[in-house]
Formats: C-alpha cells, structure tokens, sequence
C-alpha cells in the first residue's frame, strides 16, 4: 500500500503531468464549446469579420479626427506666434526709434553747449 501511494504522489508532483492534464483540459473545452455553438461556424467567422471592420472604420475615423485636430492646433499656434512676433517687432522698431531721437536730442544738446 505504501508503493502505490509513493507512486501516486510522485505522478502529482511532475510538472509535466500538468501541463499534460491543462492541454487535455483546454481540448476538451474547445470541443465541447464547437459543439454546443449556436451558429455555424461560417456565420461567426462572417461576424467577426464584420466586427473587425467596424472597428477598423473606427479606428479610421479616430485618427482623421486626431490628424484633423492637430493640424488646426498647429494652425492656431503658428497664426499666434506671427502675431506676437510682428507685435514684438513693431515694438522694437518703437523702441530704436525713440533711441535714436533720445541720442540725436543729447548730441544737439552736446553741440549746443560746446
């Protein structure tokens, strides 16, 4: 009696005879999920060839949407920074400007009073 249970556990502990036993497990499901279908199995590969394409055209239409929204931010942003760059420019050209008069005032100024 002692052999045989000796044996038994032996078998239990090879990870090989799990492995074995969860292939024979996932077979037997697969079998009897084949056949206990509803359907043909023409018909769910039409469904899912349905579905993926639906979700092809999504997928689609998402990254238009996405490409889309990025080219009118990139639109946005650039029309802005035109814009600030001309108002920075039009302050520069200010600026030197009144320079200029400043600095020909203090050397009419300068001639003056020589």
């Amino acid at each position: 009696m002692k052999d045989v249970m000796n044996e038994h556990k032996t078998h239990i502990n090879r990870p090989g005879s799990f492995l074995a036993g969860a292939i024979f497990g996932g077979l037997a499901g697969a079998g009897a999920m084949l056949l206990m279908a509803e359907q043909s199995g023409k018909k769910t590969r039409a469904q899912i060839q349905l579905k993926g394409e639906e979700l092809r055209d999504q997928a689609s239409e998402a990254v238009e949407d996405v490409v889309s929204q990025t080219r009118d931010t990139a639109r946005k942003i650039t029309s802005d920074f035109r814009t600030k760059a001309r108002e920075i420019k039009t302050g520069g050209e200010q600026l030197l400007a009144e320079q200029k008069a400043r600095m020909n005032n203090a050397v009419a100024d300068a001639k003056a009073a020589a």
